[in-house]
């Protein structure tokens, strides 16, 4: 069993995305550290790209943030393993028990993480090197926004060598195809709720009900909604009609504001959110 499932076997998830490096590296270790503490269940960490093609405004500047500030693939690889327990920075120690402990009081992070990024970065790093890397560190799963669904299979047969799950998404533009694709969905479903690129909205519109009735007569894979959320209230109804919210833009913005400072008003906020998730 995929160990993606986990965050969805204690009822609707909530799914925060980062963008790794910005401002710092350390900062985002502490942010997703805040963000496991108060409640998230899955984490998507995002590797910076130049050409960030299904992003908003937010997390595209994000991304130059990041990559200003000298962010690379195998930095964010180390954050990872530092994050799973398993890296030098941390002064990670081996309790009495066996168990991995730290010196801080923190626990290594247990829930599932995955990578958001576009698929050039995997294929300049090189795919199998890439996802040998993912397996090593405790990386559960990737999305490629920008990798077509017919052409997965360019990445997948590496994907499914590691076990890593290429997780797949849907659109409202998908429409006759949303059956062939939760067929062959892996991990989790991502739902994109409306058009364009990724920003907070004040509303959305979509028909997400019969996309993910869709879904269901399809998979048994649970499928998560994201796009556009930023509200306890949103995620509380996307959570309602999917197994769980995804948000990402309302908390880079925590970041652009606070900066080094963040992490704590990311974890209010995630807080806040999964409380939204859990009324669903």
């Amino acid at each position: 069993m995929s160990n993606i499932r986990k965050a969805f076997e204690n009822g609707k998830a909530f799914i925060p995305f980062i963008t790794c490096g910005d401002p710092d590296l350390e900062t985002t270790k502490a942010a997703v550290r805040e963000m496991v503490k108060n409640g998230a269940d899955l984490i998507e960490l995002g590797i910076p790209f130049s050409d960030p093609t299904a992003e908003g405004p937010v997390i595209q500047e994000a991304n130059v943030r990041a990559l200003s500030g000298g962010v690379t693939t195998d930095k964010i690889f180390e954050m990872v393993r530092e994050l799973r327990g398993s890296g030098k920075a941390d002064g990670g120690v081996v309790t009495g028990d066996g168990e991995i402990g730290e010196p801080d009081g923190t626990e290594p992070v247990t829930v599932p993480m995955v990578f958001m990024t576009y698929a050039n970065v995997v294929y300049s790093y090189g795919a199998e090197r890439f996802l040998l890397a993912c397996k090593d560190i405790g990386i559960d799963g990737i999305i490629l926004p920008d990798l077509p669904f017919e052409e997965k299979e360019e990445f997948l047969p590496v994907c499914r060598k590691y076990g890593v799950d290429l997780i797949s998404l849907v659109a409202p533009t998908s429409e006759d195809r949303i059956a062939m694709i939760a067929k062959e969905a892996e991990g989790f479903l991502y739902i994109v709720s409306s058009l364009g690129v990724t920003g907070v909205r004040s509303e959305i519109t979509t028909d997400l009900g019969s996309i993910v009735k869709t879904v269901r007569e399809n998979t048994d894979i649970p499928c998560a909604v994201g796009f556009g959320i930023s509200t306890p209230e949103q995620a509380r109804k996307m959570a309602a009609v999917s197994d769980g919210a995804i948000v990402g833009s309302a908390i880079v913005k925590l970041l652009a504001k606070y900066g080094k400072d963040a992490p704590a008003e990311i974890g209010r906020y995630v807080k806040s959110m999964k409380n939204g998730v859990r009324e669903a």
